[in-house]
């Protein structure tokens, strides 16, 4: 497959991929660069409505710039309301199955891997399975979240909020300034408690900010969000090793 100079660096490979979790497969998705080589790899951690198009997309823009990107449905059963599927979804599950999903990405199977360190993007309430993998297990190379709510779980098995002040890796995370769901002030606390990590509130955009599906889709703010993550993860993770066969 082509790609235009504008869109990144490396034609890619991208299709649907049944992932190893638990006893059985769930739906996934991978992207990575068309070069015989290893890579950077990032896990995107999908939010309320599982696995989408926008997803996806995330996935093959980081392919185009050399990174690896492996994404999933996260609910084993699908239902039309998404708050009762994030609900049913229990923490302990969700770390598990991000474990299951890093072992694949270093089984035999996979060839194109650089190291083993994994990023993990995670995206509204995928964010908070997201920081809470990344505070717990020292696979994770560094985190990036967008939209992620920072309150509200109270009544969940982990609190986001007891994490934040001890996050062992490079953090990103980005946030609409004008988030309909999300208090800039929670955004402002995260970063006092998290000052090594870049907490940034875009002016003007609103929660959905990133997802070009959604009507609080922001050209500039997604530009820019897109690509401070693929010059962070291109930073923080193993660098790629392209073979030469010539």
């Amino acid at each position: 497959m082509t790609v235009l100079a504008h869109e990144g660096t490396y034609p890619i490979l991208h299709q649907t991929w049944p992932i190893p979790i638990g006893t059985a497969h769930r739906t996934g998705y991978i992207a990575r660069p068309d070069e015989f080589g290893v890579f950077p790899v990032v896990i995107v951690v999908p939010g309320l409505d599982g696995l989408t198009g926008f997803e996806k997309d995330i996935c093959r823009q980081l392919a185009r710039s050399g990174i690896a990107a492996v994404t999933f449905h996260p609910y084993e059963e699908h239902t039309s309301d998404p708050l009762e599927d994030y609900h049913t979804l229990s923490d302990t599950r969700a770390l598990t199955d991000l474990d299951e999903i890093y072992e694949f990405i270093m089984s035999d199977d996979i060839a194109w891997n650089a190291g083993d360190k994994v990023g993990i993007l995670g995206l509204d309430v995928g964010g908070r399975f997201a920081i809470a993998k990344a505070a717990r297990s020292s696979w994770v190379g560094s985190l990036v979240c967008v939209g992620t709510p920072l309150t509200g779980d109270e009544n969940r098995e982990i609190q986001v909020a007891d994490h934040l002040d001890h996050l062992p890796v490079p953090v990103l995370a980005m946030y609409g300034a004008e988030d309909q769901f999300i208090d800039n002030a929670t955004v402002d606390e995260a970063q006092n408690r998290n000052q090594h990590g870049q907490w940034l509130l875009y002016a003007g955009a609103r929660h959905d900010f990133l997802d070009p599906n959604s009507d609080d889709y922001d050209v500039a703010a997604a530009g820019d969000a897109m690509e401070r993550i693929k010059a962070f993860f291109l930073a923080t993770l193993p660098k790629a090793v392209i073979e030469d066969l010539g």
